[in-house]
């Protein structure tokens, strides 16, 4: 029995995180991610519970996170292909813990209101935006390009091990410390994370430049990306599902904490549901994405994130509706995980390394320009018509672009990663 768990737990040879680099990186997403859980539970319940938000206001406070994608994602692009992209990573993680451990000193001095959050808001979506990409970028630095759906597959089950644990930690730092000063403990997270990342070694090396003009080289990567129908089919469903995303993202804490009664502890332990739904995905995304093709599980990955949204919708309220929250938390976790590790792989695959800055950085532009009206959207359908009504709107929206997408013959006919010979081709 003994010699089967040690078995079980023994990293095979081939495995990815025997190596050196892989593992640091691997352990500082896993040391953001926690503390990325802490922020996701403790910033909109500082707005909901401590300064009373509106639907509205949470609304304007989800659009203001995903605006700087719409304002910078493209010359963002420009600027990555031209310098190196792991300090741009590491700076971006040192940026996060100054941004979120503002709020508890904002909170201390008496100063913190609905408007400090929405600049602290601004500047985390800022940082993803940049060195959100920049990160991406260095996977690839790192990882084999025909291993990239079993790296990201991994990257999510550091995140998985995040989603389990941190709702839970979040949940007893916000009962004891109350929800702004919880966010310290993101900070300090982040400085670790920053600490692993700057031991990590990547060779990358720059191609030299013309005197290419900004504007042309932004131009190129939208190019790029417009004529490769992959891309642009991908980019296309994306975007919906930021859109709908987005609207749910508005409502479900307050649909937990005001129709549902949940306590804020309460919120966090039944966003450990979220954990459970990415380890499941994690574990066997890999599997699923072998046997039925990146592009299908993808699809499904899509279409079980608005099952789980419209559920909720139609759930009672009382113990029922408190496990129907939990639920749509584990099937919105194990949906996005078979969705983004497809995803970040196929359109990593048909890029080549100098195009990988603007093609990421348009795509991801693509993919979040609906992410603002969504929220704000979400945050109109719940102040008016109800937190019940928004949540359907992003249910049904989501699963009948899942059925679109199925049908779609490019998304569909991905049976395998294109090969190193295409990407090179490409």
């Amino acid at each position: 029995m003994l010699s089967r768990l040690i078995a079980f737990f023994t990293l095979a040879p081939n495995d990815l995180l025997r190596d050196l680099v892989y593992r640091r990186l691997w352990t500082s997403i896993l040391c953001s991610s926690l503390g990325g859980q802490i922020t996701l539970l403790a910033l909109p319940l500082t707005a909901a519970v401590m300064l009373h938000a509106t639907p509205t206001q949470m609304g304007i406070l989800q659009a203001l996170e995903v605006l700087p994608f719409a304002l910078f994602s493209l010359p963002a692009g420009v600027l990555l292909d031209r310098v190196r992209k792991l300090p741009v990573y590491i700076g971006g993680e040192a940026m996060l813990a100054l941004a979120v451990a503002s709020v508890p000193v904002a909170a201390w001095l008496g100063v913190l209101g609905m408007g400090w959050l929405y600049v602290v808001g601004f500047v985390i979506g800022s940082v993803h935006t940049t060195a959100g990409s920049a990160a991406q970028i260095v996977l690839t630095q790192v990882v084999p390009r025909e291993r990239l759906v079993e790296a990201h597959a991994k990257n999510a089950l550091a995140s998985s091990g995040a989603d389990v644990a941190g709702p839970g930690l979040a949940g007893l730092l916000i009962k004891l410390l109350g929800a702004p000063i919880a966010l310290a403990a993101n900070a300090l997270m982040l400085a670790v994370s920053v600490l692993i990342l700057r031991g990590i070694r990547v060779h990358e090396t720059l191609p030299p430049r013309k005197a290419q003009d900004f504007w042309a080289e932004l131009k190129a990567g939208l190019r790029f990306v417009r004529d490769r129908q992959l891309l642009v089919s991908m980019a296309v469903i994306m975007a919906g599902w930021n859109l709908f995303q987005n609207s749910a993202l508005v409502v479900q804490i307050l649909l937990a904490t005001r129709e549902l009664h949940l306590s804020p502890e309460a919120v966090g332990w039944s966003y450990v549901a979220i954990g459970a739904g990415t380890v499941l995905g994690s574990v066997y995304g890999h599997r699923i994405s072998r046997r039925m093709g990146p592009g299908p599980c993808m699809v499904m990955g899509y279409a079980l994130c608005g099952v789980g949204w419209l559920q909720l919708a139609f759930a009672p309220s009382g113990a029922f509706g408190v496990a129907s929250f939990a639920l749509m938390l584990f099937i919105w976790g194990f949906g996005a995980v078979l969705l983004f590790i497809n995803f970040l792989s196929l359109r990593q695959a048909v890029t080549p390394a100098p195009m990988l800055g603007r093609m990421t950085s348009t795509v991801r532009w693509l993919i979040l320009l609906p992410a603002a009206p969504g929220a704000l959207l979400g945050g109109w359908l719940g102040e008016h018509l109800g937190l019940r009504t928004a949540l359907g709107f992003a249910g049904i929206g989501c699963v009948l672009t899942a059925v679109w997408a199925w049908h779609h013959p490019v998304l569909r006919g991905v049976r395998e990663l294109p090969r190193p010979v295409e990407v090179a081709t490409a």
